[in-house]
């Protein structure tokens, strides 16, 4: 019955390509310009440079330096300080690929793994300062805002989620063993960039989609709804203001379902559950939208 139900959406946007060709036909070269203008040139050689860290050991030389700040408020240990700084510098889904590259090497047991995803994937600098702080809202200033709200948000997302876990379970998540050998660079290497490309694609196939998805949907929905969808889609439709800049820092914290299904792609085949992941994203949208309320009230008197 659950999947006959399923047929209804599909058969709608069947129907909604074919009667709308047009507007579909150009938001797919929309999200492909998107993809070779911004996505493949940003996240391509991240992915590849991340890999190569992670493959060569950066991430257990992060242990020692890192823990007595992970492990005290996040429970987690100081190697989930890699996929935490990876996700805040490059963006969505960087984290959450950083979490799957070290679980499948054997860094840090599913636990751990499942706890990061709940606040360690988040969106990059660079499209909240550049693009909905400069372009969209008009102020440089509230990107900078945005941006700050945003890592609060995610950081304070871990406390609460983190911690919640039991002494055993804390306890068990540190005695994992690791990997005694790193990988030779001839051996990293061809398998950053594979990987990286595999990666990459997947997420180009998910915001093709989601842009062909939110230009079939009516164009009287308010920007939350298409931002739900959608993130780029939903906040370029903002406009400057102390809504808009209510609006676009619910909207990032979220990531919109393109988002959380480029971070399914990056985490297919690990057998991690995204339960922890959904709930992070849903926990950090609330916090950020009361941190960007508080910031209105000085930022637009």
């Amino acid at each position: 019955m659950k999947k006959t139900l399923l047929f209804l959406p599909i058969l709608v946007f069947a129907w909604a390509l074919l009667r709308f060709s047009d507007l579909a036909g150009a938001a797919v070269q929309d999200g492909l310009a998107l993809c070779f203008r911004a996505i493949i040139p940003s996240l391509f050689p991240f992915f590849v440079v991340v890999s190569l860290l992670l493959q060569l050991g950066f991430a257990r030389r992060l242990q020692p330096l890192f823990a007595p700040f992970m492990g005290p408020l996040f429970h987690l240990s100081g190697v989930c300080a890699a996929p935490l700084l990876a996700g805040l510098v490059g963006g969505y889904p960087t984290g959450a690929k950083t979490v799957a590259d070290l679980y499948a090497a054997g860094q840090i047991n599913r636990d751990e793994a499942e706890r990061a995803l709940s606040f360690v994937n988040n969106c990059g600098p660079a499209f909240l300062l550049s693009y909905v702080g400069a372009s969209v809202l008009d102020s440089s200033q509230a990107g900078v805002y945005l941006l700050l709200i945003h890592v609060a948000a995610a950081l304070l997302t871990g406390l609460i989620l983190c911690r919640r876990t039991g002494p055993r379970r804390r306890a068990a998540a540190g005695s994992l063993q690791r990997p005694a050998n790193d990988a030779s660079l001839a051996e990293a290497f061809p398998s950053a960039v594979t990987g990286a490309l595999a990666s990459t694609l997947n997420i180009c196939g998910f915001v093709v989609l989601f842009r062909v998805i939110a230009a079939l949907l009516p164009g009287t929905l308010p920007a939350g709804v298409l931002g739900f969808f959608e993130m780029v889609t939903g906040t370029a439709t903002l406009s400057p203001g102390r809504l808009g800049f209510l609006t676009a820092a619910g909207i990032v914290g979220w990531g919109g379902l393109s988002v959380h299904c480029q971070t399914m792609a990056v985490l297919s085949g690990t057998g991690l559950s995204l339960r922890r992941h959904w709930l992070g994203k849903a926990l950090q949208a609330l916090l950020s939208v009361l941190l960007a309320g508080a910031v209105s009230l000085w930022l637009y008197p």
